[in-house]
């Protein structure tokens, strides 16, 4: 569509909504819908509504694992369906309100002082949501404790990491979180941290809490090895937005970053999202944007771009939540439906010397949501030109690129919030849940389980599985060059060569397995053989 500057402006009043009781603003009028389009999909939304209601009711909303889905009583248990899941949020966040206390005021210390760092232990929801509201609140002057991140199983990564603290182990408190205790990726980052730790004299045991599972595997070695504390999941709790649980508030607070107010932003935002009016909402205006800018189909993906370095990291959060809630392969009638909405995105004005060149002009193949931070920063700025400060730039440049884009057709939403906090953060995680939710409900697949990451994770295991016999087949075989080819053949992977080929190279790049490459004429014939 195309308006004048004239229409524009009146399409503007008409579309751009302010939520002042939880200070937001949210302004679709530059995505391309008609404008009979909210009264066609009224019915729609109300049918989303009714199925949101009934998920904080506490209904079997993840119907595949036969859970509930609780994440919105995180911020007001008073919602929960029993008094026992009540009283568990509560008593959970009283926990950790007491262990931060007593962990800042030194009564619960490392073996060489008080502790100074918090190495969380992760991945996925577990780390996601922390490292965004760690790098959006923190500040070195004011933060109680620094915060690093296992956040992958990369043992270079991890060594990176390690070597900022090693000289501060011992005052160094490790937060692992797996709710089953099962995923590879966090036990490898465990055993490693705690390898560091016994290489340095200490106790792991004496520096560690758990945030997981009751019973679960993780539990029990917490249980074992007596760590300090342990911090409840519940099966209720998806990772991916479990952030407002132990698992975000825990290292939340060990910074410094009050809590009270990110619940308070969430739980606010939850009542403005609640509302059963299309444009009374926010979360259902997005939803609603999104259908319409990927023809409710994912056919465009989605650039998140916020305008303020502290929301680098949100992207990569929301990249999670929205991919791995939408990216379906079948939908709740179990038609083929190959769902989804991608996500990527960075900061401005960052991007624009970047990808925003291809975004005005290039492969048309996305809307963009901004994110406006109307706060530069909490004091006054310097002129960098008379009347203007480097925030002016910044705001320049998001209403230039804003505009440029939409002079070449490209569409966008805008959210703005005043600034950067505690509670503006618990707005924007709790806006893009119930955006997910409706959005899920709007398209009818299963936001609550992720089919693909379990078969990735079965792929992985059978991966290691080959391995072990390519070690034993090297072993066997101990004194002969084998080709990759040949060692397939011989432990009968007739239908693994590729696979085969690349863990011999792995293998054969690290000293610990043991195993010498010597290179053929073609990479096909180099040979493999245990030293």
């Amino acid at each position: 569509m195309k308006f004048t500057k004239e229409q524009l402006w009146e399409r503007f009043k008409k579309y751009y909504f302010e939520f002042p009781t939880i200070g937001l603003a949210i302004d679709v009028s530059r995505m391309n819908f008609s404008e009979d389009y909210f009264d066609r999909m009224n019915a729609p939304m109300a049918k989303a509504f009714q199925a949101m209601a009934e998920i904080e009711r506490g209904a079997i909303a993840n119907p595949d694992e036969k859970r509930m889905v609780g994440h919105y009583w995180l911020r007001n248990p008073q919602l929960a369906p029993t008094p026992a899941i009540t009283k568990e949020i509560e008593d959970t966040l009283a926990a950790v309100k007491s262990f931060t206390r007593e962990v800042h005021d030194g009564k619960i210390q490392g073996e060489r002082g008080a502790f100074k760092n918090v190495l969380v232990i992760g991945i996925g929801g577990s780390a996601l949501g922390p490292q965004f509201v760690s790098n959006a609140l923190g500040h070195p002057l004011t933060d109680k404790m620094d915060v690093f991140f296992f956040d992958n199983t990369d043992p270079d990564g991890m060594d990176k990491v390690i070597s900022k603290i090693i000289n501060e182990l011992g005052q160094t408190l490790c937060v692992v979180i797996s709710k089953s205790g099962g995923t590879k990726e966090t036990r490898n980052g465990m055993l490693e941290a705690e390898a560091a730790f016994t290489k340095a004299g200490l106790n792991f045991g004496k520096h560690t809490v758990a945030i997981t599972g009751k019973d679960s595997e993780l539990d029990k070695v917490a249980v074992k090895n007596n760590w300090i504390r342990r911090f409840p999941m519940w099966d209720w709790v998806g990772g991916r937005t479990s952030e407002l649980s132990a698992v975000g508030l825990l290292p939340a607070a060990l910074q410094g970053i009050d809590i009270d107010l990110m619940l308070k932003g969430a739980k606010e935002c939850d009542e403005a999202t609640r509302r059963n009016n299309v444009t009374e909402n926010p979360s259902s205006l997005i939803s609603l944007a999104w259908m319409q800018g990927c023809n409710a189909k994912g056919e465009k993906d989605m650039v998140v771009l916020p305008y303020k370095d502290r929301l680098e990291l949100f992207s990569k959060y929301l990249q999670q939540l929205i991919m791995e809630s939408l990216g379906k392969e079948r939908d709740l009638d179990g038609k083929v439906v190959n769902q989804g909405l991608a996500v990527y995105g960075n900061k401005g004005a960052t991007d624009q010397h970047a990808y925003v060149q291809q975004l005005r002009e290039g492969v048309h193949n996305f809307f963009v949501t901004f994110i406006e931070v109307l706060q530069d920063r909490g004091a006054k700025s310097l002129p960098v030109e008379p009347r203007v400060t480097a925030g002016d730039y910044l705001s320049g440049f998001f209403l230039g690129t804003r505009e440029a884009l939409f002079d070449n057709g490209r569409e966008s939403i805008t959210i703005t919030i005043p600034k950067v906090s505690p509670y503006s953060v618990g707005v924007l995680i709790a806006l893009f849940e119930r955006t997910v939710g409706l959005y899920a409900s709007l398209i009818n697949v299963n936001a609550y389980h992720q089919p693909g990451v379990e078969a990735g994770k079965k792929a992985a295991s059978a991966v290691i599985q080959l391995q072990l016999k390519v070690l034993d087949y090297l072993q066997e075989k101990k004194g002969h060059a084998l080709t990759s080819a040949q060692i397939a053949s011989g432990i009968g992977a007739h239908d693994a060569f590729e696979t085969v080929f690349k863990i011999s190279e792995h293998l054969s790049a690290n000293p610990d397995s043991g195993v010498k490459k010597a290179a053929g004429k073609t990479p096909f014939e180099s040979t493999y053989q245990l030293a």
